[in-house]
């Protein structure tokens, strides 16, 4: 028989006390300073050290070490420009890490603030000074170069790597994102029809009061839009062949968050101040740049500017497409182009009303023809579900023409 001493010590041993003295001894490792040196070099490792874009990291310290050195604006553009490329590429990144944490809702809002953060803060910084035109055609580049460039060199590399067979994606997804995108292209064109027919009630003051009001119906019609994804009814845009998805598939869409949510939303901040401060360097810049490399504000703003958001989308893009999952590869292409086109437009519309400047959707006739080809020669490419590498060759080339054309073309408003 068991003596009574032992089983009160027994007690002592699992009782309150003992509890106590387990959840101190926890808090005292979770504040343990060595710990949390770790953590911070762990979290610094991920972010910093496994990306080989991040290579072009230095390009953003020379970009201010230059501005103020040299004074050399062609310089200055094309550092900001490639250090502010692997940072685009970061933040995407981290806001992947952040949607593991929250739910779909808030990992659509978040997608869709994020996602394209840094076309919206140049946006942003060139509203600032005026800049309308670099605004407008920027994100025109943003759009023409996800449709054309990056969807053309997915459908070319993904051709040549699975050529002996036939590569599909959901149609029904395709042709959502082609009607939002005509829908844009309905937005923009009415405020440059107006103004080119002459036909304003107010001159100058109609197509801007226009504008705003069509900004607020596209954003209304993007918010629906991310409601009915999230939603039950997005079964409907479920992807071709799921049901004969092997398991390691499923087991790879399972993802495990690299670094802790707290983690997460302070790299995103840091990200986005850094990636501000270049973005007002590489605004200040661009026509300087313009008169020491001899190219046109339009070549630059619409062909060059993209590819500093555009970059980590291409890879990604491409990546996919090798692997033979279109349908992610139509996410990064086509839905970063509906979000440009239906959310940082819009939102770039109804800042500049905030700040008091006459942003408008008159992206003049030669853009607004531009896009609508393109909305149009993309909806075509996609209307079957399928692609191979002549589908992708045929667009990489419809950008090729493109480029040209902005190449020789002189803005209206800088020839006045």
């Amino acid at each position: 028989m068991e003596s009574p001493q032992i089983e009160m010590g027994a007690f002592k041993a699992n009782g309150p006390q003992a509890q106590n003295g387990g959840l101190r001894s926890s808090m005292v490792q979770s504040l343990n300073p060595r710990r949390t040196i770790e953590g911070v070099l762990r979290s610094i490792r991920i972010v910093i050290f496994t990306s080989k874009l991040n290579l072009l990291l230095p390009f953003g310290p020379a970009t201010i070490v230059v501005h103020f050195a040299a004074k050399g604006h062609g310089l200055v553009f094309l550092f900001s420009m490639l250090g502010i490329t692997p940072l685009a590429e970061r933040l995407g990144y981290a806001t992947e890490q952040l949607t593991l944490y929250t739910g779909s809702t808030v990992g659509g809002l978040l997608n869709a603030t994020f996602g394209n953060a840094t076309e919206m803060i140049i946006a942003i910084y060139a509203l600032k000074n005026g800049m309308i035109r670099v605004v407008q055609q920027s994100l025109l580049g943003s759009i023409l170069s996800n449709m054309l460039l990056v969807m053309g060199c997915a459908f070319f590399v993904g051709g040549i790597v699975n050529r002996n067979k036939d590569q599909v994606f959901s149609k029904a997804t395709a042709v959502v994102n082609s009607g939002l995108l005509l829908m844009a292209v309905m937005g923009l064109m009415f405020p440059a029809v107006l103004h080119f027919t002459h036909s304003e009630v107010r001159q100058g003051a109609s197509e801007v009061s226009l504008s705003r009001f069509s900004s607020c119906v596209m954003l209304v019609a993007y918010t629906s839009y991310l409601y009915f994804q999230l939603s039950g009814r997005s079964n409907v845009y479920s992807q071709i062949g799921t049901e004969e998805m092997p398991n390691e598939d499923v087991a790879e869409e399972d993802e495990e968050a690299e670094i802790g949510m707290w983690e997460s939303i302070i790299w995103l901040a840091v990200l986005t101040l850094w990636v501000s401060i270049l973005s007002e360097y590489l605004v200040n810049a661009i026509e300087g740049a313009s008169d020491s490399l001899n190219l046109p504000v339009a070549f630059i703003s619409v062909i060059l500017l993209p590819i500093v958001g555009n970059a980590a989308e291409h890879a990604s893009a491409i990546m996919f497409a090798m692997k033979d999952k279109l349908d992610i590869t139509l996410g990064v292409a086509i839905g970063s182009s509906t979000q440009i086109s239906m959310f940082v437009i819009p939102f770039c519309v109804v800042v500049g009303w905030m700040m008091g400047q006459k942003m408008d959707l008159n992206f003049q006739l030669f853009e607004t023809a531009t896009l609508f080809i393109t909305v149009l020669v993309v909806a075509f490419m996609l209307q079957d579900g399928t692609a191979n590498y002549l589908k992708g060759l045929m667009l990489i080339l419809c950008y090729l023409i493109v480029a040209a054309s902005f190449f020789v073309h002189v803005d209206p408003h800088s020839s006045d």
